[in-house]
């Protein structure tokens, strides 16, 4: 009997076998069942349910948060012969209809869609009318309030349910604690347990925690000892662009990525590290999901995430070619103090939340009793500036407000440009003199767009760049051009926040905050970085261990290549002990001059950088040494 899984394996993807636990996870969902998949990434999520979709008849609707991934595996699909379709933000409406009147008629495979689509009228009305094969949920972490990263639009998946009460879900994740995995079942309204887990071991990645107060140097010192691809984390926008301009100076080829650089740029910058024109990748955690370059040697982080999961996806985008390959983080006393302050920046005081909700209003102009279903974009910058309030926090109060259900805060969402013609066309007929091009810039809008005269329309700059030849750039000025003129009315695309009122307004004394959506949730939260500074500061447990016992593997073993069990090893022990003892007196000869001295000035021929750095780190915590900037002088 013919193999179908496999052979639709075979012919679109070339594979002779499949690998973990992808066929047990195939043959589930394609049976039948409401199936959850854990796997690392790297373990082949997308052919977990691409395969068993090909093999059935209609169409899988994969619903998944990211747009980059969305419009890469439509386009890698669409490679292979298969016809797949999206509908995100930034498309209009005519796009969305257009793209799901296709999914009912034209034999579509694969819907990939946001889950803030779900609930749209136009989604609702089309999905009724749909062939459904299953829904694969993605990221489906994210539906989980014990979550590292919940979201609450992804509470909406559960009610595609009821519009396809017979339709099997595949949950697919590559993060989950036992708590967290039970939770995912209970939200998407699992109709019985079915949970197929892979081993969350790594055997080809090296973790390896270093502890430094010179983060740049010994950033550069792993850069120059580990050849290939790498990703550089940090916390913020302005550390990714610092970080790189470092780097480029010392002599590496590397640029930065954030979640305020715009889409363009994203892709050119992203395209020259995946064809390796660029060696080093700074960035926030905004890079990475959905990312598909086997070949990363180095994932570094310069600072703690604030939880397990997030460091071990981020960590597992090395080595997926199966190579060895390390994730290295780097550590100093203070990055406790700077992980403990984010608990009350993300979980304000309450007093705090209702003040901001107060302001909320006032900036928003609403009465007592007014506001419900209101909707209106929100500057973050502004609003703090006003009413004197720190963007962190503010951000933390509105998405507490949210999930007590008074809000709904979308973040930054892209919206497509608009214009609307001021001049009714018989006024446009009578216009002389404009530019050529101009002229066939109008006519190329009025050709490819109705109901400019009566409202604003959703337009395309690139579209109207290849319809009429003219540069992206020359469109863009163009519509400012005419926009200046008065001849229409022109909004660029941009990012905007939005803030919808899902309650009107009341006194803010009187707003509720149960357990579930505070107290407990800061619980977690707490325990989660209590776990991260765990795994940052043990000495004694091999890091893999560490990790994998997080995740419910509770008969790990030593992995033999991380930083604790090389320490560990027997031979070494009394070696690295004696070289301590060596290294500490170098020090203190160093320092008895009552000079202050460079760190650059502790390197000592002979003996390893990372245990000068390990030894500094220990005599700096027990006050037998201070340190002052960058110099380390003795008390």
């Amino acid at each position: 009997m013919e193999d179908r899984y496999l052979s639709i394996l075979k012919k679109y993807w070339g594979y002779d076998a499949f690998r973990g636990i992808q066929r047990e996870i195939i043959e589930s969902i394609g049976n039948g069942k409401d199936t959850l998949g854990l796997m690392p990434t790297g373990g082949g999520k997308s052919v977990a349910f691409q395969v068993p979709a090909l093999s059935q008849d209609g169409i899988c609707i994969v619903i998944t948060p990211l747009i980059a991934l969305m419009k890469d595996q439509v386009q890698n699909l669409r490679k292979r012969g298969i016809k797949a379709a999206a509908i995100y933000s930034g498309l209009s409406r005519e796009e969305i209809l257009i793209t799901l009147e296709n999914c009912i008629f034209g034999n579509y495979k694969f819907l990939y869609v946001s889950p803030e689509r779900l609930t749209s009228e136009a989604f609702i009305n089309k999905v009724k009318h749909m062939s459904v094969s299953f829904i694969t949920v993605d990221e489906a972490h994210c539906i989980s309030q014990w979550g590292y990263d919940f979201r609450p639009s992804y509470t909406k998946i559960a009610q595609i349910r009821t519009l396809l009460p017979q339709v099997p879900i595949l949950a697919l994740t590559a993060t989950a604690t036992p708590e967290v995995i039970q939770d995912i079942e209970h939200q998407l309204d699992f109709r019985e347990g079915n949970t197929f887990l892979m081993s969350f071991e790594r055997k080809n990645l090296s973790y390896i925690v270093r502890a430094t107060e010179d983060k740049i140097g010994e950033l550069i010192h792993i850069l120059q000892s580990v050849k290939g691809s790498a990703i550089v984390y940090t916390r913020s926008r302005r550390n990714t662009r610092e970080t790189a301009q470092l780097l480029l100076k010392a002599g590496f080829t590397a640029t930065y990525y954030h979640a305020g650089l715009d889409d363009e740029e994203k892709d050119r910058r992203q395209q020259a590290w995946q064809a390796n024109k660029v060696r080093i990748m700074t960035a926030t955690n905004a890079f990475g999901m959905g990312i598909d370059k086997p070949d990363v040697r180095l994932v570094i982080h310069l600072d703690l995430p604030d939880s397990i999961e997030a460091y071990f996806q981020e960590a597992g985008r090395a080595g997926r070619d199966g190579q060895q390959a390390y994730a290295v983080l780097l550590y100093q006393k203070y990055d406790r103090t700077r992980l403990m302050k984010r608990i009350p920046d993300t979980y304000p005081d309450l007093n705090d939340v209702r003040q901001i909700y107060d302001h909320l209003c006032y900036y928003f102009q609403l009465a007592m009793g007014d506001g419900y279903n209101i909707t209106r974009e929100f500057n973050l910058d502004e609003f703090c500036r006003n009413f004197k309030h720190f963007p962190i926090q503010t951000d933390s109060a509105l998405r507490i407000l949210e999930r007590a259900g008074y809000i709904e805060y979308t973040g930054e969402q892209e919206n497509a440009s608009r214009l609307h013609f001021l001049l009714q066309r018989d006024e446009l007929y009578k216009l002389y003199e404009l530019p050529k091009d101009l002229e066939t810039l109008i006519q190329c809008i009025m050709r490819n767009y109705g109901g400019l005269f009566s409202d604003y329309v959703f337009i395309d700059e690139r579209r109207l760049s290849t319809q009429t030849g003219l540069p992206f750039d020359q469109i863009y000025h163009g519509l400012l051009s005419l926009n200046r003129s008065r001849i229409l009315h022109y909004i660029p695309r941009k990012k905007t926040p939005y803030i919808t009122f899902t309650h009107k307004r009341m006194e803010s004394k009187k707003l509720l905050f149960p357990p579930s959506v505070y107290e407990e949730r800061k619980k977690q939260y707490k325990k989660r970085i209590e776990a991260m500074l765990y795994y940052a500061e043990e000495t004694d447990f091999c890091r893999s261990k560490v990790l994998l016992h997080y995740f419910g593997e509770k008969d790990a073993h030593d992995c033999q290549q991380c930083d604790v069990c090389r320490n560990n090893a027997p031979t070494a022990i009394q070696e690295i002990r004696e070289d301590k003892a060596a290294i500490i007196s170098l020090i203190i000869e160093k320092l008895n001059d009552g000079q202050l001295h460079h760190l650059d000035e502790m390197n000592f021929p002979g003996h390893d950088r990372e245990i000068i750095g390990e030894t500094l780190h220990r005599l700096i915590e027990e006050e037998l040494i201070g340190l002052s900037g960058n110099r380390i002088y003795k008390l």
